[in-house]
């Protein structure tokens, strides 16, 4: 089911407010997909999915090598039993300190306690432009 990006119906935005491990998928150069678990955080207001990581992770590698004027296109997505939800959109790598301690203040907020200490963390931004799923 497609979702409204900006104004997804209640039981959408409980489920992606809720503990879950998800799923980030990049593009390595050859084309062939990455995906790794991570945590996301989600502001519909805003129409962004945030990832925090590392700068040398391959992730944010796979993110700056795509990175074109719209950003590299990527997808998130959490499952638990039989609901499940997915955030497309491009991303890019925020580097800015305010960016990561707003993205830290949303992870610890999401999942309940502060993320690793880590001074070379970034952020991938995704502005989400689909959303689907069945909460």
């Amino acid at each position: 089911m497609t979702i409204d990006v900006r104004a997804p119906h209640p039981e959408y935005l409980a489920f992606w407010r809720e503990h879950h491990i998800c799923t980030l998928t990049t593009h390595r150069a050859d084309g062939s997909p990455h995906v790794v678990p991570v945590c996301v955080t989600y502001d519909p207001e805003a129409g962004v999915a945030r990832v925090i990581t590392s700068k040398h992770s391959r992730k944010a590698a796979n993110v700056l090598a795509a990175d074109g004027p719209g950003g590299a296109r990527v997808a998130v997505c959490q499952v638990s039993r039989g609901r499940w939800a997915t955030l497309e959109g491009r991303a890019r790598v925020r580097t800015e300190p305010e960016v990561v301690a707003d993205a830290e203040r949303r992870h610890e907020e999401r999942y309940g306690r502060p993320p690793r200490e880590n001074p070379e963390r970034v952020v991938i931004e995704i502005a989400v432009d689909r959303a689907m799923g069945r909460a």
